[in-house]
């Protein structure tokens, strides 16, 4: 993977963190860093997901792929926060 393609993952997992922790209602008790891997592994995972079901790669916008991505960033986001709570 070449430097493009780190600051890319970076950038595409800040989004979709911050989106993913935008969904859930509430106070989330976990920090920007957390949130930030939590966006770069549910884009990676997201994207897996979207190839595995044949729509990663469409004409415009892949809004199924981005439906996944933040929907995998909420999950994440609200397990750890979760995880926090009990702690």
């Amino acid at each position: 993977m070449e430097i493009s393609g780190i600051i890319s993952a970076i950038v595409i997992g800040i989004v979709i963190g911050v989106l993913g922790r935008l969904v859930i209602p509430g106070r989330q008790r976990i920090g920007i860093l957390l949130t930030i891997v939590v966006g770069i592994v549910a884009a990676l995972l997201g994207s897996a997901i979207a190839a595995g079901l044949d729509v990663a790669d469409t004409k415009g916008v892949d809004w199924v792929e981005w439906l996944i991505q933040v929907g995998l960033a909420a999950v994440g986001v609200a397990a750890l926060d979760r995880s926090r709570v009990r702690r």
